[in-house]
C-alpha cells in the first residue's frame, strides 16, 4: 500500500489557526494571511478583502504591528506567528516572553481592538530538514509564552498553539488506525500535548494532498480531491475517499491512543497551488479548494470527527519572494493574485461570495503599462544571454517557467523576456534594471502576455521603492539553504529551452 498520508508537507510554509466564535454572517472560515512580497498590498487593503469576502479569521506570520493596527476593531479574529528564530530567546528569558506579550498582545487588544485568539509558537519546528534545531526551544518558549499571557490576565481569550507539519505522526501500515507520533520526537509530543490540554489549547496541523501528490509519482491522483474516483481505502470498516480524511483521522488515532481523544484539532494550513508544477494549475486549485470548502460549509468533518471543522486556507495572496523549497509552487497558493485579483471562482459559503465571486482588492494602482523584453535585434547565440537570464531569475521570479506551468509553452525569446520582465517589474520598472549587456533587452509598451502566460505589470502601492537589499531584508525571500537549489533547477530548464 503507498504511503498516502504519512509525510503530506515536508516544506516551509505559513501556519494557521483557529477562532472560538465565527463571526455573526460569515462562514468562519480562516486564512493564512502571508507577506513575503516584494510589493505588499496595503494592510488596509488587505483587511478590506477579508471583510469583503466573509472570512471570519486571519492567521498573521508573525507580530507585524502595521498589519496588526490595520486589524483593530475589524471583527476579524487574529492567531499571530512567533517565527522559529525568536524560540531560543523566549525559551531562555520569562522577561522575553512578558515583554513579547506585552508588546504584540496586550498593546494591541486593549488600545487597538484587535480580536487575538491565538498565539502560534513556532512554525512546523519539528520538520526532519531543521534537523533537531528546535527540538530543545519549542516546549520551553510555548511555557513561557503561556506564563506571560496568564500573567497579563489575557489567558481567557488567547490560546497557545504550535502549528506543526502532518510529518510529525505516522502509521508502519498506513492505515490510519494505526497511527502515532513520531518515534524519535515522541516523548516531546506527548508533553506538548499535555500541556497544551491541560490549558485547553488546540492542536494545530498542516495538512497538503498536494504534497502527497507532488512527492510521490506513484500516488493516486483522484484521492488527492474531495470529488475523486480514487478507489476508497478501508480502515477496519472505517472508508476512506481522500486523503485528507485519511492524514486527519490518522491524528485523531494518534491523540486517542495517549489519552486525547477529545482534543480540538485545528487545520492551520490547506489549500492548493496555481503554479509552478505540472499539478499545479488553476483546474485543481478551484477543484480542491472548492470540495474543501463545501464539506466544510455544511459540517461534514472527517468519519472520526463528523462535525465542524476549524480551518483556515492557505493562502490569501500570491507571495513573489517567499522561499521555493521544495518547489517553485511555493509562491503561488493565494486564492488571489499578487494584486489581490482573483484567480477562479470559488464559492466560500458566505453571503458575499455568493455564486463563487470572490470580491477583488479595491483600489489598487498599477505602474505604467510597460514591459521589458528581449531585444528585436538581440541573437540568442550573443554569450551573455544565459548568465544574463540567470541574474534575472535570481533576483526576481521565474516560477512561471517550466515544464507545465502557465508559461511553460513560451519561447526561447520569450522565456528570456519574461525573465527580464520579471526583474524589471520587481525593481519598480527604472529604465537601468531593462539595461542587460549587449542591447539585449528593450522597453515596450505593447503587452507581449500570450495565453494562460501573463506578463506581469507591479502594483505601485505601499512598499513602492524596492530594491535589491530590500528584498534580503524580507522574511523567507532566498534566504532558505535550500532556496538555491530551487533556483538552479528552475535555470536548467530555462537555459535547456534557450540554449
Amino acid at each position: 500500500m503507498m504511503k498516502y498520508w504519512v509525510c503530506l508537507g515536508l516544506m516551509i510554509l505559513f501556519v494557521g489557526g483557529g477562532g472560538l466564535c465565527p463571526l455573526k454572517g460569515v462562514s468562519g472560515i480562516g486564512v493564512n494571511w502571508g507577506t513575503q512580497s516584494t510589493h505588499p498590498l496595503p494592510p488596509s487593503t488587505v483587511v478590506g478583502m477579508l471583510r469583503d469576502n466573509g472570512f471570519g479569521k486571519a492567521k498573521l506570520f508573525d507580530a507585524n504591528s502595521t498589519i496588526l493596527d490595520a486589524l483593530g476593531k475589524s471583527g476579524v479574529q487574529v492567531m499571530v506567528g512567533i517565527p522559529n528564530d525568536m524560540l531560543s530567546t523566549l525559551a531562555g528569558s520569562m522577561q522575553a516572553a512578558e515583554n513579547w506579550v506585552a508588546k504584540n498582545l496586550s498593546s494591541h487588544i486593549s488600545s487597538g481592538g484587535v480580536d487575538i485568539r491565538y498565539v502560534a509558537v513556532g512554525n512546523e519546528p519539528f520538520l526532519n530538514a531543521y534537523n533537531g534545531s528546535f527540538l530543545d526551544t519549542t516546549l520551553p518558549a510555548l511555557q513561557n509564552i503561556q506564563s506571560a499571557i496568564i500573567k497579563a490576565g489575557l489567558s481567557a481569550q488567547v490560546k497557545v498553539t504550535v502549528p506543526l507539519n502532518a510529518d510529525v505522526y505516522g502509521s508502519s501500515t498506513n492505515l490510519p488506525s494505526d497511527g502515532d507520533f513520531r518515534s524519535n520526537i515522541s516523548t516531546l509530543m506527548l508533553q506538548i500535548v499535555q500541556f497544551l490540554s491541560d490549558n485547553g489549547a488546540p492542536f494545530t496541523v498542516n495538512i497538503y494532498p498536494f504534497i502527497s501528490l507532488h512527492d510521490d509519482p506513484s500516488f493516486p491522483f483522484e484521492f488527492a480531491f474531495f470529488d475523486g474516483s480514487s478507489a476508497p481505502l478501508n480502515d477496519k470498516g472505517t472508508i476512506y475517499t481522500n486523503v485528507f480524511d485519511a492524514n486527519h483521522d490518522m491524528l485523531v488515532w494518534a491523540l486517542q491512543k495517549h489519552g486525547f481523544g477529545n482534543m480540538s484539532i485545528i487545520i492551520g494550513e490547506i489549500g492548493w497551488p496555481t503554479d509552478g508544477d505540472m499539478n499545479a494549475n488553476l483546474k485543481n486549485a478551484q477543484r480542491f479548494n472548492q470540495g474543501f470548502m463545501t464539506r466544510y460549509s455544511t459540517g461534514q468533518g472527517t468519519p472520526l470527527r463528523p462535525g465542524q471543522l476549524d480551518a483556515y486556507l492557505f493562502s490569501l495572496i500570491d507571495e513573489d519572494a517567499k522561499s521555493i523549497q521544495p518547489g517553485n509552487f511555493e509562491r503561488h497558493w493565494g486564492l488571489f493574485s499578487y494584486d489581490g485579483q482573483p484567480k477562479y471562482a470559488l464559492n466560500l459559503g458566505t453571503t458575499t461570495s455568493t455564486n463563487g465571486v470572490l470580491v477583488a482588492a479595491k483600489g489598487i494602482l498599477y505602474m505604467p503599462q510597460k514591459w521589458c523584453v528581449m531585444s528585436p535585434s538581440a541573437s540568442l547565440t550573443d554569450p551573455q544571454v544565459a548568465p544574463s537570464v540567470s541574474y534575472a531569475c535570481e533576483n526576481a521570479d521565474c516560477t512561471s517557467l517550466g515544464y507545465m506551468t502557465s508559461c511553460g509553452n513560451l519561447t526561447a525569446s520569450g522565456n528570456i523576456s519574461y525573465a527580464f520582465n520579471s526583474y524589471y517589474q520587481q525593481h519598480n520598472q527604472l529604465d537601468s534594471t531593462c539595461n542587460f549587456p549587449d542591447n539585449l533587452s528593450v522597453i515596450t509598451t505593447q503587452n507581449p502576455s500570450t495565453g494562460g502566460c501573463n506578463f506581469t505589470v507591479m502594483i505601485a502601492t505601499y512598499y513602492s521603492s524596492y530594491s535589491s537589499s530590500t528584498a534580503s531584508s524580507v522574511r523567507g525571500c532566498r534566504q532558505h539553504p535550500a532556496t538555491a537549489f530551487g533556483v538552479a533547477g528552475l535555470l536548467s530548464y530555462v537555459l535547456y529551452t534557450i540554449l
